[in-house]
């Protein structure tokens, strides 16, 4: 059995431009407040109220990641979201998930560049 990956910011930093498919699973008002990382597609998760719409998610993902041997990078603000999602999708047979350790709060924290999301999402 599989198990989720923790990624060091470092090393999510050296995969940016490595065509690995980065997904920051934040809300819109996350990527305003924080930025996001160069080339993460942003697909929200959970809404402000903690409510998802799992078939909805999932037909986003899968346009993205299209084996269940394609390696991907979850993001989110402090790494609970993504360590939630990442063990769903491991239990639906995905093999290679890996997310930001830390998440945004720690990628801040150590200074790691961010895009403006107002710039990003043109």
């Amino acid at each position: 059995m599989n198990k989720l990956v923790d990624l060091q910011p470092r090393i999510v930093e050296k995969m940016i431009n490595d065509n690995i498919v980065m997904i920051d699973v934040r809300r819109p008002d996350e990527w305003v407040r924080t930025g996001v990382i160069k080339n993460a597609h942003l697909i929200t998760f959970f809404d402000e109220f903690g409510d998802y719409d799992i078939e909805k998610w999932m037909a986003e993902f899968e346009k993205l990641v299209t084996t269940k041997e394609q390696t991907f990078v979850l993001i989110c603000a402090h790494a609970n979201r993504t360590r939630n999602i990442g063990n769903f999708l491991i239990e639906q047979g995905y093999k290679n998930c890996a997310h930001l350790f830390g998440g945004m709060a720690l990628w801040q924290q150590e200074q790691r560049e961010t895009v403006p999301y107002k710039l990003f999402k043109n």
